[in-house]
């Protein structure tokens, strides 16, 4: 039998929230884990076991997004109440908000060195925010559908959106122009992210898929398909060699980038994982679910030598098939199936000494959840957008959000787009009524975000010609006085 040690182990289990755990995202200094959740708190989890853990409260509905600042004085968290809020991680709970959208804000993430913001939203927008500033700076309108997630280069340069378009776009953050779209998808894409180096991304989908591109290339040199429902979320290790992702089958994978395989499947949660998350050097790993657990993990794989770690899994299990070198120097895209040769996981929590952390409460007073389901361990509570087998994390729901639905469906500018396709037996001239309406709104969308860019400027130049008139009267004033001082002459 292999090394404990070379295997992840599960180190805590935080327990905080009260309904299914949407977001993480490990703070940069190493010491805390941020989470959102249905419950519309925001939770700081301190990872020393003996310190205390906060719950932000301020959103009035469902945390659907978390990010900290490269800095980590700052935490970022995305709402279905159409607002972004900057929080600072420490007991004053202090926060900023930013009406950011139209539409529920599906995504949020800082650029690399702070200083910006991207937001995606159900109104089929991508934003650009000035942190600093605290304002809106310019938009990205091509989408068709709900915008799912987006991310940053690591160097800032571009920007990567998905949606339920099908689509993964990439945008030039200077030109503020779409310059690639991958649409190679049978359903919505759910998460998108740039791997450390920025020479790739990744994307997954509901359709049990995760596939990443070389965008230099413009190739897809992995295409992985080793879940059985919706991939919610994944994230890339700090190296490159590793990924973990989430999906709605409740298991937690991780994949092996170099040899292209699936290396651990981790069973802890019950009921779909909604988020997962490396810290930012790669030691731990979080994963967050339905069931309202956050559970932490070490990573321990990434320690040992890699040529060591094969030889041990290839002792414990059925022998593997050889490398995929198709995909360390790709020809043509080479999809990776599910082997027998993978380790299952099926964890016990090693720190059983700690007891739940103490939490405490900041920030405004919670919102009313009268209506709120309390469901939050099973499939039943979340909705699934037609023509996918499984919901993203970002559509998870529960009883209070399946009463809108009917309402959603019912509003052109909201995934019409995508019910049409799905939907039978619609009049033709329903349908071409709806299209046009659909049109409209789109025209109507990118129309509203160049108003919004003028107003910002027209803002900015007012704020100019304040400045430069109370320096004239300033300048006015003193000049006056100088002349009154010599009408009056010397004193006598």
């Amino acid at each position: 039998m292999a090394s404990v040690l070379e295997d992840p182990t599960l180190e805590r289990c935080f327990k905080g929230h009260k309904d299914a755990v949407t977001c993480a995202d490990f703070s940069p200094t190493h010491k805390q884990l941020a989470t959102g959740s249905n419950d519309k708190n925001l939770m700081i989890w301190n990872l020393n076991p003996k310190a205390r853990a906060f719950r932000f409260v301020g959103h009035k509905d469902i945390i659907t997004a978390v990010h900290f600042s490269p800095s980590g004085d700052l935490v970022a968290s995305a709402s279905r109440d159409k607002t972004v809020r900057l929080w600072a991680p420490n007991i004053k709970g202090e926060s900023t908000v930013f009406k950011a959208h139209t539409a529920t804000v599906r995504s949020v993430s800082f650029s690399s060195e702070g200083q910006r913001l991207v937001t995606g939203s159900d109104d089929k927008s991508v934003k650009v925010w000035s942190v600093h500033r605290q304002k809106f700076i310019y938009s990205l309108n091509q989408h068709t559908n709900w915008v799912r997630c987006v991310r940053f280069s690591p160097d800032g340069r571009l920007v990567a959106s998905c949606g339920d378009d099908r689509t993964v776009r990439l945008w030039d953050t200077s030109t503020r122009q779409c310059i690639n779209t991958f649409s190679d998808y049978g359903g919505p894409a759910t998460f998108v992210d740039f791997n450390a180096s920025g020479t790739c991304i990744a994307s997954s989908g509901a359709d049990n898929t995760l596939k990443i591109w070389d965008i230099r290339t413009n190739k897809l040199i992995q295409h992985y398909q080793v879940h059985s429902a919706a991939i919610n979320g994944f994230s890339f290790h700090p190296s490159g060699n590793y990924l973990i992702s989430g999906s709605s089958d409740s298991t937690v994978k991780i994949l092996d980038l170099l040899e292209g395989r699936l290396i651990y499947t981790l069973h802890g949660h019950k009921g779909p994982v909604l988020a997962v998350a490396f810290s930012r050097d790669g030691h731990l790993f979080a994963s967050g679910g339905a069931d309202s657990q956050v559970l932490m993990w070490k990573t321990n794989f990434d320690l040992l030598n890699y040529r060591e770690v094969l030889s041990s899994h290839s002792k414990r299990v059925t022998p593997d098939p050889p490398p995929h070198l198709t995909d360390i120097y790709p020809r043509s895209p080479h999809r990776h199936h599910t082997q027998n040769g993978t380790v299952e996981i099926n964890p016990v929590v090693t720190d059983i000494q700690s007891a739940d952390p103490h939490v405490v409460e900041v920030g405004e007073a919670p919102f009313s959840m009268t209506g709120v389901s309390g469901r939050a361990g099973g499939v039943p509570g979340y909705r699934d957008r037609p023509g996918t087998s499984r919901a993203s994390a970002s559509t998870y729901t529960h009883a209070y959000e399946e009463q809108e639905e009917d309402e959603e469906e019912e509003r052109p500018g909201l995934g019409v787009t995508y019910l049409l396709d799905e939907r039978s037996g619609l009049p033709p001239a329903f349908r071409s009524t709806l299209e046009h309406i659909v049109q409209q709104l789109d025209i109507l969308t990118q129309t509203v975000a160049v108003l919004e860019e003028r107003l910002t400027l027209t803002e900015d130049k007012l704020k100019e010609c304040l400045d430069n008139q109370a320096v004239i009267l300033q300048t006015l004033h003193t000049d006056e006085l100088h002349e009154e001082r010599g009408a009056e002459g010397p004193a006598v």
